[in-house]
């Protein structure tokens, strides 16, 4: 299949035609030089997307790296066979993946938003920042190398604090603790609408309306069918209300339901 089919097999909208073709174009210059390539930052839908594509092109060497374990969004790195991942994120000449840590004082208190909205103000592209990992006091932030110097230079200001901005290696990074609730249910079967009325607390009749009315992601991608099968490892989220995780499906109950155990991220 060449890439004109790849794209129109896959592609969703022009948008998500775009990203994939620049991916395969990544692809293509680790192929032909033998280098190793990668994306901007991915958000978790476009992540699925070029993972997607990667199945249908033969699951090249590649690897999703966002500066830490656990990251949501993610750069993809094409790979020659001389190079393995561990030794690519270690290399700074090879990932441009960099942390920089942002410190203010006065007791103000940022979110994410007042950082997203200060970076971005600056006129910078959504796929060159990775996360924002914000803290009491301080935020570390995933960014493309090439920002590095310009950031230092122009961020000064998040919301209502004055910045002060200094690089940070990845192995100092402090991602804030992910909180769960787990949750054990049993469902009557393993549909969409009966495992995400499970994991947010729903009707199953609430559940299929957020589905049709395309507020619910299925492993990060839009699913308007509430008959669509879950499995274990799936991720579902839903706007408004977060995401969960199917960790576990077990037997039928004594009443001939299934059990599931779900994590819910607060």
């Amino acid at each position: 299949m060449n890439k004109t089919e790849l794209l129109n097999k896959l592609s969703r909208d022009n948008e998500e035609r775009l990203l994939l073709a620049r991916a395969l174009d990544k692809l293509e210059l680790s192929r032909t030089r033998n280098i190793p390539a990668c994306t901007g930052f991915l958000s978790p839908q476009e992540r699925a997307g070029v993972e997607n594509l990667l199945g249908a092109a033969g699951h090249p060497a590649h690897l999703f790296f966002g500066g830490y374990e656990g990251a949501e969004r993610t750069v993809c790195a094409f790979l020659p066979d001389w190079l393995e991942g561990a030794d690519w994120a270690a290399d700074p000449d090879s990932c441009p993946v960099r942390g920089l840590r942002c410190t203010w004082s006065g007791g103000v208190k940022l979110t994410h938003r007042d950082f997203l909205g200060a970076v971005l103000g600056l006129g910078l592209d959504r796929e060159k920042v990775g996360d924002l990992l914000v803290g009491d006091g301080v935020c570390d932030l995933l960014v493309l190398e090439e920002l590095v110097d310009f950031l230092l230079l122009h961020l000064d200001q998040a919301g209502r604090a004055k910045l002060k901005l200094s690089p940070l290696p990845l192995d100092r990074l402090e991602p804030p603790e992910v909180r769960v609730k787990v949750i054990r249910d049993t469902v009557s079967s393993l549909r969409l609408d009966a495992v995400a009325a499970s994991g947010f607390s729903l009707s199953r009749g609430r559940a299929a309306e957020l589905i049709s009315s395309g507020k619910v992601q299925l492993n990060h991608r839009e699913c308007l069918k509430a008959d669509r099968a879950v499995a274990e490892g799936d991720v579902i989220s839903c706007r408004g209300l977060g995401k969960c995780a199917v960790k576990t499906v077990g037997g039928p109950s004594k009443k001939g339901r299934i059990m599931i155990e779900l994590e819910r991220y607060l």
